[in-house]
């Protein structure tokens, strides 16, 4: 199995870069909000971010290829990917709202196509990073040598279960919203974290379901790795292993086919 030891290092090194720059322009009064074409905030910190980060790339891996939701891709001569979204939850900061995180994710190009093998999710507002490896597991903590094993849930019925999302617009415009209802009122609770939390609530067992109906490959490479290596399944909403079906189910395992009867494409 490879060693992905000096990749997961180098995605701290990451992590703590691009920490600095969001930190540094979090409640700024002067910072500058754009829209892009999808009707969706970009801020300068977004760029900052993502751009110091393939900076950091380009030296230390310019073999490897670079995927960012703010600057597109750039292709490298080998079969790696780093895949980044600087600010997961741009709306959140622009308003002053700590729940956001820098999401960097390493594939690897395999016989199945490109898989997430590396992933790191560090909420510097929150205090909180979450980092995994293929067949090194799952851990939180602030730093590679202070950090905690993540293990996802035990809870084995949906009437026991604690269920996560974003927002009821996707669902609706999916057809997907009775569905989705029927899912909250069987399960116990019900919180709509948004973003990148409820996954990374998955991992460390205090969410059990999480779901969203429309991402990108960006939103939810990272967020893979962190919950298969906890112990979890990542799918899309057809079932299809890994971060690249448009959508989104995460589950501790024990529930996950009972989460897609109830919003997966099989019930439509």
């Amino acid at each position: 199995m490879p060693d992905y030891h000096d990749d997961l290092r180098l995605g701290h090194v990451l992590a703590d870069a691009a920490d600095a720059a969001t930190m540094e322009r979090f409640k700024a009064l002067d910072l500058k909000v754009e829209t892009k074409p999808d009707m969706t905030p970009v801020s300068e910190a977004d760029k900052a971010a993502e751009e110091l980060i393939r900076g950091h790339l380009q030296r230390a891996r310019p073999r490897d290829s670079v995927l960012g939701e703010e600057f597109g891709s750039i292709e490298g001569a080998g079969p790696r990917r780093w895949i980044i979204d600087p600010i997961d939850g741009t709306k959140n900061y622009v308003r002053g709202v700590p729940v956001w995180a820098t999401l960097i994710a390493l594939m690897e190009r395999g016989e199945g196509g490109d898989r997430p093998v590396v992933g790191i999710v560090s909420a510097p507002a929150l205090g909180r990073r979450w980092w995994a490896a293929e067949g090194l597991g799952a851990f939180t903590g602030r730093s590679l040598t202070s950090a905690s094993r993540l293990r996802v849930s035990e809870v084995g019925s949906i009437r026991d279960a604690s269920f996560a999302y974003s927002s009821l617009t996707g669902w609706e415009e999916r057809d997907k919203l009775p569905g989705f209802l029927d899912l909250s009122r069987d399960c116990w609770r019900t919180r709509a974290y948004g973003d990148f939390w409820p996954y990374m609530m998955v991992a460390e067992g205090s969410v059990d379901i999480c779901a969203e109906p429309e991402l990108s490959l960006w939103d939810m490479a990272a967020c893979a790795v962190v919950v298969q290596e906890a112990g979890g399944r990542f799918t899309g909403l057809d079932g299809v292993p890994g971060p690249h079906s448009g959508n989104a189910a995460a589950s501790n395992g024990l529930l996950h086919d009972d989460l897609l009867s109830y919003v997966g494409d099989a019930r439509s």
